[in-house]
């Protein structure tokens, strides 16, 4: 509703007449931010690439926060836009000591790197996070877009940190409007660092404060996240039902969707369909995004399980080129690892070693568990057997802890050619019968917050955290708040 009615005020202004060119300049930067939010992406450019030529003559300082706001719209379009915001980010004549510069010089050179312009290194973020606030920068408005840009070179530990950061100062000002897309951001650094239950918690009040609000760009986001997180968990009625709802809300969600319909597939067990979905998605002008950059791993296994690995090879280039300039172990051990399944001759078992080696330096459980799976079934290929049940045990054992159904049949299934049966899964804890909102508010408990604190912190009323507490406590089996921390420890 705020949105709407925003850009409804913002659209009547822009028609009235004798505007000095100030106010002009902010009833458009008003109007883009809400086409933005509503998910038009080109309306939203346009705008505000209008706005930043305006600015240029009357508000000069300010178009660095208008730049910002058109590079997040240019995303969504593809790379020819990116590179022209950043082309506009480049020539602005900023001074070292301004609020925006280090953050301007982030995004340049996060997106030189991620289009192969440029090489030089980029900054690391929390020294740019840093600089920009002790030179003024306005919390946590300007941090947003280079928050969500570590993600591009796979910095998602340092987005985490980030994006906790400003979540919590978005939440202690009440900016609300804010908070969508930074939960978005820290659900997705949760997601990749193995911490399933906190992204759901996470994407979903994302979603609720999106909706409360208008917001369909990170309703859409939000609804394709919960469908990557049911399709992790092989849940395929809740990944159809989220990637249509996604769908409903707008096209920002597509890439995350596709990638989310894909995966499901090729846990599920269908290539062929897992590879049609990724191969539209890789090849789209949304290549670049962070889901469709990481989707092609997948991409590559699909096609390797039809005995079809050219159909991944341009992809794949593409990914290479892009781990090599994030600097980033994960990525490189991914490489490594489709790499042992493109050529899959008596280098492999060095590849997907070196890959492994790689993964212990970086904690991402699932990617290491995806590299052992594939690892310990080349092993009993080779027919070595007993060498094969290390990896495919501790695999079963990460997929066990992140709730990913299909692939720990799988590497059960695996296990027992071997020769050594893995018991059945072990059940679930306690507190995966809670929903993500009783979970979220049952840990805030679990830390001493009242009912009043946690309300404040969620934007919800106290009498609503009350009932939710009411009704996580028979799902955990406690009767009190002080029972609370060490049942969620324990499961």
């Amino acid at each position: 509703m705020a949105t709407r009615t925003l850009r409804r005020l913002a659209q009547d202004s822009g028609r009235a007449d004798g505007a000095d060119l100030l106010t002009r300049a902010q009833l458009l930067f008003v109007q883009g931010t809400t086409q933005f939010w509503h998910g038009d992406h080109q309306a939203a450019l346009d705008l505000l690439l209008r706005t930043a030529d305006l600015a240029a003559d009357v508000a000069p300082q300010q178009i660095a926060r208008v730049l910002f706001q058109a590079f997040h719209a240019a995303w969504y379009l593809g790379e020819e836009p990116l590179a022209q915001v950043r082309d506009r980010l480049s020539a602005l004549p900023l001074a070292p000591d301004a609020p925006a510069a280090p953050l301007v010089r982030y995004l340049v050179d996060v997106t030189g790197l991620l289009l192969g312009c440029a090489d030089t290194p980029a900054p690391a973020l929390a020294d740019t996070a840093d600089r920009a606030r002790r030179a003024g920068a306005l919390l946590p408005v300007d941090l947003v877009t280079v928050c969500g840009a570590a993600l591009i070179l796979g910095a998602d530990e340092e987005t985490g940190r980030l994006a906790g950061e400003l979540v919590a100062h978005a939440r202690a000002v009440g900016m609300v409007g804010a908070l969508p897309t930074l939960l978005f951001f820290l659900a997705e650094s949760e997601l990749f660092g193995g911490r399933p239950q906190e992204a759901l918690a996470h994407a979903t009040e994302s979603l609720r404060i999106a909706e409360d609000i208008g917001q369909r760009q990170w309703s859409s986001q939000a609804h394709s996240f919960l469908a990557h997180l049911a399709a992790v968990g092989g849940d395929e009625p809740g990944t159809r039902d989220a990637a249509a709802r996604s769908r409903a809300a707008g096209p920002a969600g597509r890439v995350w969707t596709q990638w989310s319909l894909g995966l499901l597939d090729l846990g599920l067990g269908r290539a062929q369909e897992s590879l049609l979905r990724l191969e539209a998605l890789v090849h789209s002008p949304q290549r670049h995004h962070v889901a469709a950059l990481r989707a092609v791993p997948d991409l590559v296994e699909a096609a390797v399980r039809l005995r079809e690995p050219q159909r991944a090879a341009e992809a794949f280039g593409y990914f290479t080129r892009w781990a090599g300039r994030t600097g980033q172990p994960w990525a490189a051990a991914l490489v490594l690892r489709c790499q042992a399944l493109l050529d899959d001759d008596d280098q492999a078992g060095q590849r997907y070693l070196a890959a492994l080696a790689l993964h212990a330096e970086q904690h991402r459980p699932w990617d290491q568990a995806r590299t052992e799976l594939l690892y310990g079934e080349w092993l009993r290929r080779e027919r070595r057997r007993s060498q094969a049940r290390g990896p495919l045990q501790s695999a079963l054992t990460a997929f066990e802890q992140l709730g990913a159904a299909p692939w720990a049949e799988r590497a059960r299934s695996e296990l027992g050619a071997t020769g050594n049966a893995a018991p059945q899964g072990r059940a679930p804890g306690p507190s995966a019968l809670l929903t993500p909102q009783e979970g979220q508010i049952a840990r805030l408990a679990a830390q001493g917050l009242s009912n009043r604190d946690i309300a404040a912190q969620l934007f919800l009323s106290a009498r609503t955290v009350g009932y939710h507490l009411y009704k996580a406590y028979p799902k955990l089996g406690v009767a009190s708040r002080a029972e609370l921390a060490a049942v969620l420890e324990a499961s």
